[in-house]
């Protein structure tokens, strides 16, 4: 498995949460992230994965691959989440990952041309999370892209 130690310290200074949940970078290209993240930091009081930790490595993952496509598109911009929902569908009782869904290259091509031409970007992303290969929860999230100042 190829290790993405670079992409781990730009996200662990970026955003220094993903460090303390023990988030870890299992692949990071310009059309697909996937994340992992261990129990233990992120344990609830029932032994499984807290809520909050689980949306919040689906919302990075979402975050990363909007990040690694401007720069595979060699675009600028600042990447925000808008909005978010979480569908919960099964406890997990152990480490996770949290795996983008392709997004069609029209939509990366209109969010290139907005922020070039000085406007904000929306773009919609699904971020699907499993526990042990079984499917555990969704996130369907809103993100934009601010342009540069």
């Amino acid at each position: 498995m190829q290790h993405y130690q670079d992409i781990e310290d730009y996200l662990y200074q970026a955003i220094p949460l993903a460090q303390a949940m023990g988030v870890k970078v299992r692949h990071a290209a310009e059309d697909a992230v996937t994340l992992w993240a261990p129990l233990e930091p992120n344990i609830n009081h029932c032994a499984t994965i807290f809520g909050g930790s689980a949306a919040a490595v689906a919302t990075l993952a979402g975050w990363l691959l909007v990040y690694r496509k401007l720069q595979a598109l060699g675009v600028r911009g600042q990447v925000m989440v808008r909005r978010s929902q979480m569908d919960y569908q099964k406890a997990m009782h152990g480490a996770f990952s949290a795996s983008t869904l392709p997004v069609a290259d029209a939509v990366w091509q209109r969010m290139a041309g907005a922020l070039a031409k000085g406007r904000m970007a929306r773009l919609q992303l699904v971020v699907e999370l499993e526990c042990g290969e079984v499917a555990a929860g969704r996130l369907d999230g809103e993100f934009v892209v601010l342009p540069p100042n």
